[in-house]
């Protein structure tokens, strides 16, 4: 039987007085999907206490409108762009940028690099906020910028903070597009990077997004329920040697550390 509003954690406030529940059915949906990285249809009649055709209708106006999308081979629905972009757009009004600014101002100090605060959206990567090397020879900020994260050290920080069916979920092909000769390529050379990077505590590129540079990155705590964030600093890859990387590495560490402890 189909919960009450009274009794749904997600709810605010009392119940209105005309409610319309074919509205409501639609952001309980929004709510698990929330919760779960992949619903199924019999999966959502059950949890609204609907039946499948009705639960079907509902999914496929979310479908129509871009907030889920259903997954070619599996069936499950998933989250849409449109979701992720007002997700994200409430990210840049809400600003974690604000809070984590004076930490990457720190960074930039430290290592005298360009740095980036990158957050994971769908299989990409978007640069949210960067302090410009002071140095005439630099890597360009990216601020703005999104690109696959496979090919970033943020990107593959980031995806280390997924699950197993997760990663799947974001990539079902064996076979990955790259943006250098250096790309991971494969989704299994990409796991065995992934285990590396979790053993390791940081995530290196080498020109496998850009010729020329090199970066490191570490991701924030997946269990925290901000949007899942991390540090880059980028390098010119002919003035980083691995003493560097290493000690890049745990200076993003300790300052991921620290940047958790202020996050909701």
């Amino acid at each position: 039987m189909k919960k009450s509003s009274a009794q749904d954690p997600g709810s605010s406030g009392s119940r209105p007085q005309y409610p319309i529940e074919s509205v409501d059915n639609a952001m309980q949906i929004l709510l698990l999907l929330g919760e779960r990285s992949e619903l199924r249809l019999t999966e959502v009649a059950k949890y609204l206490g609907v039946a499948s055709s009705t639960a079907h209708r509902l999914l496929a106006m979310l479908q129509y409108r871009g907030f889920v999308r259903q997954d070619g081979r599996s069936k499950a629905y998933v989250p849409g762009s449109a979701l992720t972009g007002v997700a994200f757009s409430i990210l840049q009004r809400f600003d974690v940028r604000q809070q984590l600014r004076p930490f990457l101002e720190e960074l930039n100090r430290e290592t005298g690099e360009t740095v980036h605060l990158g957050v994971l959206d769908g299989a990409t990567v978007r640069f949210i906020d960067a302090v410009e090397s002071p140095r005439a020879v630099r890597v360009a900020s990216r601020l703005g910028r999104s690109m696959p994260a496979h090919c970033t050290s943020t990107g593959k920080a980031l995806l280390t903070t997924l699950s197993t069916a997760q990663l799947h979920q974001l990539y079902p092909e064996e076979e990955l597009a790259g943006l250098t000769e250096h790309s991971v390529r494969s989704r299994s050379d990409l796991e065995k990077e992934i285990a590396v990077i979790r053993r390791r505590g940081y995530a290196t590129s080498s020109e496998e997004s850009e010729e020329g540079v090199s970066s490191v990155a570490v991701a924030f705590p997946g269990e925290l329920p901000s949007p899942r964030l991390a540090f880059n600093t980028a390098v010119p890859v002919g003035r980083i040697s691995r003493t560097d990387v290493k000690r890049i590495g745990e200076l993003l560490r300790a300052t991921v550390e620290r940047a958790s402890e202020i996050m909701p």
